[in-house]
């Protein structure tokens, strides 16, 4: 009779020691899935502000540069593509092709000394590099969360909880390998009327 106590006060501990090992495995991709969502949310902001600094960009740019309209619609296309992306990775793509566009135009304001010396230009410009920088820094973070999460949900034992919990691989911040290269602007100088 001893035997049997010993016996059901192993299994019950087995069990219980079970269950709340499968409590803090399923606190820990929660934790986990809510640290990518914040991350990419953090992401998301920094793009909208950057989004927002565009069309100011481009008005302050117009008077300056009325014989570089390739140049702005290709900032003006890039940011259409980057606000009507839905998933990651086209996210991704459109915020490489604004970044090679915006990088184009202030490439271009070169040749614009006043347009160089205006305080409007320059504050923007400021802060849309600024903006760059801390982008980049959150979608490291952010591709350091999506690695340990995806990491993780692959794992045994996690990979039988995140099974139940419907939990799937999420996508990197990044690019393509062909969408690396170098984005080309063409400079079209019009005239006329002048």
């Amino acid at each position: 009779m001893d035997f049997s106590i010993v016996a059901a006060a192993a299994v019950f501990f087995v069990v219980v020691g079970i269950l709340l090992y499968s409590i803090i495995l399923y606190n820990e991709l929660v934790r986990l899935r809510n640290d990518n969502d914040r991350a990419w949310a953090n992401i998301d902001v920094l793009l909208k502000q950057r989004h927002d600094e565009i069309p100011n960009l481009v008005e302050t740019v117009k008077g300056y540069m009325q014989h570089e309209r390739q140049t702005l619609e290709a900032v003006t296309q890039a940011r259409a593509a980057s606000i009507s992306a839905a998933s990651i990775g086209q996210k991704a793509q459109a915020d490489w092709m604004l970044t090679g566009a915006l990088r184009g135009l202030f490439a271009v304001a070169e040749n614009y000394p006043q347009l160089k010396a205006n305080e409007n230009f320059l504050r923007l410009q400021n802060r849309i590099s600024e903006l760059e920088e801390r982008i980049a820094d959150r979608r490291e973070f952010f591709n350091d969360d999506v690695s340990t999460y995806n990491t993780r949900i692959r794992q045994v034992p996690e990979v039988l909880l995140a099974s139940l919990m419907a939990l799937k691989p999420r996508e990197f911040f990044k690019v393509s390998d062909g969408d690396r290269k170098l984005v080309e602007v063409g400079l079209v100088k019009e005239r006329g009327g002048v």
